[in-house]
């Protein structure tokens, strides 16, 4: 992705529309993201700064954040720092791929400072940094050790990446660069960011495409005196005039810059845009969204998929120890011939050749015996194994079936995580957890945790269609906000949603059966079926037995219909 530094100085203007806004609120939606409100007249604007690596940015936001309950400690000192601080404006030194907030603000002994804070998006090492007026560190998002080149830690003075003496194309004259790039040998577009310092390697094989019409040529096989019109283009376009492109493949957002991007031809798709922040919101807020739930649900997936293993081993060995069990018949059978036979045989002996009068041919077997033990004690001790398998067999037997139910539950919880679309839904799932004995409760609860949405849907026939992402949901829809004359489905024998459409007993069209079922098809682990069975009843036929786990449901008077699944 091309968030260099020509990038940053494109979005500096953009940046210093909220000069003089006071700082109303901040957040920190993420460890690695921090959100400022800004407002003065006629001006509100979000301010989102993310160190996310991968995603490092900065710009303006409209999306709506799940913040955690309790703010982190990193949140609380920016508050601390910068809350109702006046936002003098954003600057960047050259093109260096460091930009830095500058505030204004009184602290508790009245006197006026001078906070910033410097957002670094240097590839693997984006960071956001709080400092003063000196740049003495008051604390980073990401902390560095003292064995780090740049010691980034609370006291420390700020020291900017070493420069790497590349040129700013914004001060050096184009025939000075062409001098500077025919000393050196290779592709053009490497050499291109060898030499100039802000520009991505997009960028760099847009100059080749520009300047030669095609990406991939040398130093030695080319005038570069062809370059000299696409650097001033650039040059003029970064200062006075960026071309905000988004480019799609397959309708994914793929790459985006700040200038017009040809080298792909009519392979990707483009949208341009007035504001970087637009641009690079559509761009990022997906994957940004999917980074942070991933973030949240990692503990609990991780817990989920230990317990899913360690019972798939447990019923494992178990279903190995019944199969142990089924020669229990033939112990019992060389207990009676023992007994039979206990004048023929003598203590000492290691085995005794007996007549089995259990078999229609009466054909000889042989009993192996513990020489120590007496005829009567081999007799007893085979009994004894007999009685110790039967036990076995029908205990293990219940065992097994209580592992593959607690196998199909725990599979449902992953399927909830997987398609989890917020944090209040994974926190509704830790509860479900909680409760059901799998993990500890934290010893600080969060009371104030905002309950997770039920998806809702319209039939043409204007019901109300309930659909649950997991099974707290699955629960509420079914036990609670459903009428006993509402209609029930779930696809058959598979992981998915409970569907309730709230018709009260009404008959429901042909229209609005299908459109349920699609929904219950489409929110269920056979999304990318075709075919999918599923089954439709009234809710009054639908129980809960006691002691069952969260989404576990019976069922019965039943229809089943066969669907492909909804894709909206």
């Amino acid at each position: 992705m091309a968030f260099d530094g020509a990038f940053i100085h494109t979005m500096l203007s953009e940046l210093n529309l909220a000069a003089g806004a006071r700082v109303e609120k901040i957040y920190q939606p993420s460890y690695e993201e921090l959100l400022i409100c800004l407002k003065k007249k006629d001006f509100s604007e979000k301010l989102l700064i993310s160190s996310r690596n991968g995603s490092g940015r900065i710009g303006y936001t409209s999306a709506h954040f799940e913040n955690p309950q309790t703010p982190p400690m990193f949140c609380m000192l920016a508050r601390k720092v910068f809350s109702s601080a006046r936002f003098i404006g954003a600057f960047q030194a050259g093109l260096e791929r460091v930009l830095e907030l500058r505030f204004e603000s009184v602290n508790e002994m009245g006197d006026i400072i001078n906070p910033v804070i410097i957002c670094e998006f240097i590839g693997g090492s984006n960071n956001i940094i709080l400092a003063d007026e000196n740049r003495k560190i008051f604390d980073a998002a990401n902390r560095t050790d003292i064995t780090a080149q740049r010691l980034i830690m609370p006291g420390c003075i700020y020291i900017y990446p070493e420069s790497r003496g590349k040129l700013n194309l914004l001060e050096t004259d184009p025939s000075g660069i062409i001098s500077a790039i025919k000393k050196k040998s290779g592709e053009v577009s490497s050499v291109l960011l060898d030499t100039f310092d802000g520009l991505s390697p997009l960028v760099c094989r847009e100059l080749c495409q520009s300047a030669f019409g095609r990406v991939d040529v040398s130093v030695e096989s080319v005038d570069l005196s062809r370059l000299i019109s696409p650097l001033k283009n650039l040059k003029r376009i970064i200062e006075n005039s960026p071309e905000y492109t988004l480019l799609y493949c397959d309708g994914i957002p793929k790459d985006f810059s700040f200038c017009e991007i040809n080298q792909y031809g009519s392979a990707y798709e483009k949208k341009r845009f007035l504001s970087a922040s637009q641009m690079l919101e559509e761009f990022y807020n997906e994957r940004d969204r999917a980074a942070r739930l991933k973030k949240q649900s990692g503990d609990i997936i991780k817990t989920v998929n230990n317990l899913l293993s360690r019972a798939k081993r447990r019923m494992n060995v178990r279903i190995k120890d019944l199969e142990a069990t089924k020669d229990r018949e033939n112990l019992r059978i060389c207990g009676e011939l023992i007994k039979a036979n206990i004048h023929l045989i003598n203590t000492g002996d290691s085995f005794a050749d007996v007549q089995n009068f259990y078999d229609e041919d009466l054909k000889p077997v042989r009993v192996k015996l513990d020489r120590a033990k007496s005829p009567a004690a081999n007799a007893a001790a085979y009994f004894k194994e007999y009685k110790k398998k039967c036990a076995a067999s029908g205990s293990l037997g219940a065992l097994i079936e209580s592992d593959k139910q607690e196998i199909e539950y725990l599979d449902s919880v992953l399927y909830g995580l997987e398609r989890a679309n917020s944090i209040a839904e994974i926190n509704d799932i830790c509860d479900e957890m909680i409760a059901g004995g799998y993990i500890k409760s934290p010893k600080k609860k969060n009371k104030n945790n905002a309950p997770s949405q039920i998806e809702e849907h319209k039939s043409a026939e204007g019901y109300k269609i309930l659909v649950g992402h997991n099974n707290v949901q699955n629960d509420i829809i079914t036990t609670r906000l459903a009428d006993k004359t509402d209609t029930w489905f779930h696809t058959k024998n598979i992981h998915g949603s409970h569907v309730v459409v709230k018709n009260g007993g009404a008959n429901i069209s042909d229209e609005t059966l299908l459109f349920a079922a699609k929904l219950a098809a489409f929110n269920s682990r056979a999304k990318n079926s075709s075919n999918v069975p599923v089954d439709y009843t009234l809710v009054k036929y639908v129980k809960k037995p006691a002691g069952a786990k969260a989404g576990m449901v019976i069922y019965t008077t039943n229809k089943t219909i066969y669907v492909t699944p909804w894709e909206g």
